[in-house]
C-alpha cells in the first residue's frame, strides 16, 4: 500500500468521555478536547428533555391530572405499549403509581421470547392492566423482513418498530385516548446515529423496499404516513409522552423494582425480548455493517451517570451475547424465515446499502421532526 492510499484512512479516534469512536460512526465529530459531537448534543438537549428531582415530581404530578381530566368519559386515560423489555414495563409500573387507567397494547410479531411473554402476562396481572395484543399476519411479516434482509440495509428491524408506532396511534384514536406513554426515555436511549438505522415513520421508504424485494400483499399490516401524523397529532390531538424524562431514571434501579415488585426478570441485553432483535443486533450488523449498538447504548449510560467508562469498554471486550446462543438463534431465524443457510449467506456478502438507495421521506421526517422539536422548545408540545 503506498502512503498516499494509507492516509486516506483517518487515525483512529475515540472520545475521551464516552467510547464512540470513528470506526463505529464514521460520521462522527470531535471538538479540540477530544469530546465527540454525541456528548455535546446531549449536554446541549439533556436540560430540556429531562427534570430532576422535585421539579420532575411535580411535572409528573401534572401531566397526571391532565390525562385523567382528558380521559374522564374514556374506558382508558393512556394507551402504553408492552414489550416486556425493562423500559415498557417500568412505564407500566408508573402509571399505576400516579393512578392513572392505562391500556397495555402489544404487538406480536412471532419473536417474543417465552420469557417475554411470560414477563408480561406476569407483570401486567399484578398490576391490573388489561392488555390489547395484536398478532401479525406471519407470512405478511416474515415477507417483509425478508425484503429487508435482501434490501442490504442495516434497518431491519424497521418493520417491527413502524407497526409499533402505527397500532399505538390506530388504537389511541379508535378507542379516544388523547395520550400514548412512551417508554422512550433520554437517560438511556439519545444516541442518534442516522446510518445505523432509518425509516420508523417513513412508510414510502418501507414499501419501496417491498415492492422490490416482496411477494405478498401488505393487507393486515399496521402502518401510517405523514398526512396520518398531521391527522392524530392536529386534527385528533393525540400526544405521546414520554414519562421517564420526568424522572431520575436509572435502569438498574428500575430493573430492581420490577424484580422485587412484580416478579419480572431480565433477559441479559437490551432488547434481547425479542428473538429477532437479539440476532439481528448481536449477529447480523456486527458481522455485516460493523455496527455493534452498545456503543451507543453503553455511552448513553455513561453520559448519564450510570456507568464508568472503563466499565463499559470491560463489556465491549465480550461478544455480543454468547456465541453458543448466536448459533443456536442462527438456526431458528432460518427456519422461521424459511431460508437456506446458502441463501441466508448470500444475503450477509451483499454489499451494504443505504435507505437512500429506495425511495424515501427524509427530507420530510426530518423536516417534522425539527418542527417538533421547535414546538418542544417553546413549549407548545409536550414532551
Amino acid at each position: 500500500m503506498t502512503a498516499i492510499a494509507m492516509n486516506e484512512f483517518p487515525a483512529y479516534q475515540a472520545c475521551v468521555r464516552c467510547i464512540m469512536d470513528n470506526v463505529v460512526d464514521d460520521a462522527i465529530r470531535f471538538d479540540d478536547s477530544g469530546v465527540c459531537h454525541h456528548c455535546r448534543r446531549y449536554d446541549e438537549l439533556v436540560s430540556s428533555r429531562v427534570l430532576h428531582g422535585e421539579r420532575g415530581r411535580e411535572a409528573m404530578k401534572a401531566l397526571a391530572a391532565k390525562i385523567k381530566a382528558a380521559g374522564r368519559h374514556a374506558d382508558y386515560d393512556c394507551i402504553i405499549g408492552v414489550s416486556g423489555g425493562v423500559d415498557s414495563t417500568y412505564v407500566a409500573y408508573v402509571v399505576k403509581q400516579y393512578g392513572l387507567r392505562p391500556l397495555a397494547v402489544h404487538f406480536d410479531n412471532g419473536w417474543d421470547s417465552e420469557l417475554a411473554v411470560s414477563n408480561i402476562e406476569r407483570v401486567l396481572r399484578n398490576l391490573d392492566i388489561e392488555l390489547y395484543t395484536y398478532v401479525v399476519d406471519w407470512e405478511e411479516f416474515r415477507d417483509l423482513q425478508i425484503s429487508f434482509l435482501k434490501a442490504s440495509t442495516p434497518d431491519g428491524e424497521i418493520p417491527t418498530d413502524h407497526a409499533i408506532n402505527a397500532l399505538l396511534w390506530r388504537e389511541a384514536d379508535r378507542r379516544g385516548v388523547k395520550y400514548i406513554i412512551s417508554g422512550m426515555n433520554f437517560a438511556t436511549e439519545s444516541m442518534s446515529v442516522p446510518a445505523w438505522s432509518y425509516g420508523h415513520s417513513d412508510w414510502r421508504y418501507i414499501n419501496d423496499v417491498h415492492r422490490r424485494f416482496g411477494a405478498v400483499s401488505l393487507r393486515t399490516y399496521p402502518r401510517f404516513n405523514l398526512p396520518y401524523l398531521f391527522y392524530v397529532n392536529i386534527v385528533r390531538g393525540i400526544r405521546i409522552v414520554s414519562i421517564l424524562n420526568y424522572l431520575d431514571y436509572d435502569k438498574e434501579e428500575a430493573k430492581a423494582v420490577l424484580r422485587d415488585d412484580l416478579g419480572w426478570k431480565d433477559y441479559g441485553g437490551k432488547h434481547h425480548e425479542s428473538i429477532y432483535t437479539r440476532f439481528y443486533q448481536g449477529y447480523v450488523l456486527p458481522r455485516k455493517f460493523g455496527i455493534d449498538k452498545r456503543y451507543g447504548h453503553y455511552s448513553d449510560l455513561i453520559n448519564s451517570g450510570q456507568i464508568k467508562r472503563e466499565q463499559a469498554l470491560e463489556e465491549l471486550r465480550k461478544p455480543p451475547y454468547a456465541e453458543d446462543l448466536q448459533e443456536q438463534d442462527l438456526r431458528y431465524v432460518l427456519k422461521k424465515l424459511g431460508l437456506t443457510g446458502e441463501q441466508f449467506d448470500a444475503m450477509m456478502r451483499a454489499a451494504p446499502k443505504s435507505f437512500s438507495d429506495y425511495r424515501n421521506q427524509f427530507a420530510e421526517v426530518s423536516f417534522l421532526r425539527k418542527s417538533v422539536n421547535q414546538l418542544r422548545k417553546h413549549h407548545l408540545y409536550p414532551r
